[in-house]
């Protein structure tokens, strides 16, 4: 059920893909996500955060990256390649910042035309594009031709129930010289609420020869097997199913290849990991920053939980690094 996807050059040996999220998929969540597992098991790609395309280029003019932009391109072992999706309006500044994140390591060049939030889509970014067809046409022809790495292209089933045109603009991204689609099971204007258009996306899989990822909704094994039967993508993305559970992508990709699924981790395993995480949070973005950072990572470790709703309370009002570690220690027992 799970092979391999080639793209130009590369191979993704595990298409079980963890989605670009802002504020969660950065370096350290990256690197935990993809040590879980065996080799054959394990994350093959991860998508980082969305990169503003007009920023970065005035800031690469300037000579001014700073070091956490150079570091959303490190990775933690030579099979996990890593994508850096891009977003903008602007064809033209798209393909430079293509180009700098190609000369800084990246592996796959991602273009966001999904992205739903507000602030995102009224500068005519992210899921705003899916109304203007021609202009997200003329931004992938350009950022292909500016890189060598293969491009890949995120969007939704369209910009609402009547308007869904991802099959339509599917066969655009394909045309212009997209390497692999990533589809989102909603339109924009349901956000993340609804159910998943499983139809869209088998239509859009069907418009194309290039490979498509199924995004959605996917928090169990079960769902992640559903998503590919019912659509036949050659892949999945997995982005709020990953909240507080680092090894589910690993848990998916064993289901898909075996049938097998694992048992969850106890709470002392979840603990564990949780620790471990807090901890390479805060050296990578030192303790006060690293801590503000990892308090939404806390909470999600932590549901299910008996008194865990207390916990959160005590954790978020709390800006000392003992206690915080002190009241883990008396809930993770």
């Amino acid at each position: 059920m799970l092979k391999p996807i080639k793209l130009k050059k590369l191979v993704i040996q595990n298409p079980v893909i963890l989605a670009p999220m802002a504020g969660v998929s950065d370096l350290p969540f990256r690197n935990l996500v993809s040590s879980f597992g065996n080799n054959d098991f394990k994350v093959s790609l991860t998508v980082s955060e969305m990169v503003p395309s007009a920023s970065q280029v005035i800031l690469h003019e300037r000579k001014n990256i700073t070091n956490k932009v150079k570091r959303l391109y490190e990775r933690n072992n030579s099979t996990q390649l890593t994508s850096i999706q891009i977003f903008g309006n602007n064809p033209v500044l798209m393909a430079q910042s293509a180009k700098i994140n190609e000369d800084l390591g990246a592996d796959i060049i991602d273009i966001n035309m999904g992205c739903p939030v507000n602030k995102i889509v009224k500068n005519g970014a992210g899921s705003d594009l899916l109304k203007n067809l021609p202009l997200a046409n003329q931004i992938i022809k350009e950022v292909v031709k500016a890189v060598k790495v293969p491009v890949s292209v995120k969007i939704r089933t369209g910009w609402d129930a009547n308007n869904k045109i991802a099959p339509t603009f599917a066969k655009m991204i394909e045309e212009s010289g997209a390497s692999m689609i990533t589809i989102h099971g909603r339109t924009r204007s349901q956000l993340y609420s609804g159910t998943i258009d499983f139809e869209t996306i088998r239509k859009t899989k069907e418009a194309v020869s290039i490979p498509v990822i199924g995004n959605g909704d996917i928090t169990t094994v079960t769902s992640a097997k559903e998503m590919i039967e019912k659509t036949g993508v050659d892949g999945i993305m997995i982005g709020r199913g990953s909240y507080g559970a680092p090894w589910f992508l690993s848990q998916v990709i064993e289901y898909l290849k075996t049938g097998h699924e694992q048992i969850s981790p106890s709470i002392e395993e979840k603990k564990k990991v949780m620790i471990h995480h807090i901890k390479t949070m805060l050296e990578y973005y030192g303790e006060k920053t690293g801590m503000l950072n990892a308090r939404k990572h806390i909470a999600w470790y932590s549901k299910g939980i008996r008194n865990s709703n207390e916990f959160r309370n005590l954790i978020n009002n709390s800006s000392d690094i003992n206690e915080i570690f002190s009241l883990i220690d008396k809930l993770f027992k």
